[in-house]
């Protein structure tokens, strides 16, 4: 009788390629995400029959809102002089070349703002301005 218990084969479980696997999905998934930019400054726009189809990356976004507070890049200027504005976008266009320049401007904001920052932009040599609208809704 043979009492010898037989030996058996240990299961060794591979799971590099499942590990492959989950990083070619973390990748996919890094790449093809959407990141939606909501602004925190209480903004209007104005109204527009055409809607922007297309993102800028390197733009610089001015933001005036309705009390006349002006932001650049999403951070408050002190106060609306001439020359603060003036020195916050140069010390905002550092490192870039003639970025395009987006005024959102709130719908109630005042006229005379609007042309300040336009002013301020022409002096330091840029003429690439778009203003951002939203697009008016249908009503049916």
């Amino acid at each position: 009788m043979n009492f010898r218990s037989k030996s058996r084969d240990e299961v060794d479980l591979d799971i590099t390629p499942l590990i492959d696997v989950v990083f070619l999905l973390l990748i996919f998934f890094m790449v093809s995400t959407t990141f939606e930019h909501n602004s925190e400054i209480n903004i209007t726009l104005p109204s527009s029959s055409k809607d922007v189809t297309e993102k800028i990356s390197d733009a610089v976004n001015i933001s005036l809102d309705a009390q006349g507070n002006v932001y650049i890049n999403g951070e408050i200027i002190r106060n609306d002089q001439l020359e603060t504005i003036k020195m916050a976008l140069s010390d905002a266009l550092i490192g870039s070349k003639e970025p395009p320049i987006i005024i959102n401007a709130d719908s109630n904001a005042t006229h005379q703002s609007v042309v300040k920052i336009m002013d301020v932009a022409s002096q330091l040599g840029l003429f690439n301005i778009t203003f951002a609208t939203q697009k008016i809704k249908d009503k049916k």
